[in-house]
């Protein structure tokens, strides 16, 4: 019935109710939490899924770190995590209807490196025709 009940238990229950089970599943197979990052880190090097989730934890409080302080942080063949700034606007309060300046502002981004890009479209051939960017 379901072979992978046991990765999915919430969704056990609706299985029998639901005609589009399987789509739901997909689209939880094509994403990748930190948890499951930290298994497969875990796996691939023998290290302790602790040890793996505190380091995985302190390489994200450095980058934030380092970008609130006007860092930008560069991983060779990998990207970068970099500050875009935003220039002033005019916006509208909708409820209001009124104009409202949106003062210039700062934003972290993350550009691919081209080997990243390229790789990726090498051995991705395509997305669920139900793809969820969410």
């Amino acid at each position: 019935m379901f072979p992978q009940k046991e990765k999915f238990p919430k969704f056990a229950t609706h299985f029998e109710k639901s005609k589009d089970f399987s789509q739901l599943v997909l689209n939880q197979l094509n994403k990748m939490r930190k948890a499951d990052l930290v298994i497969a880190i875990s796996e691939k090097t023998g290290v302790p899924k602790v040890d793996v989730l505190v380091t995985l934890e302190e390489f994200f409080k450095s980058v934030k770190t380092s970008l609130a302080n006007g860092e930008n942080v560069y991983i060779r063949g990998f990207g970068s995590f970099i500050i875009k700034k935003r220039k002033k606007k005019v916006g509208r309060h909708i409820k209001k209807n009124i104009s409202i300046e949106i003062p210039e502002h700062y934003i972290p981004s993350f550009k691919p490196a081209k080997v990243f890009i390229e790789e990726v479209k090498e051995n991705v051939n395509h997305l669920p025709d139900e793809y969820d960017e969410d």
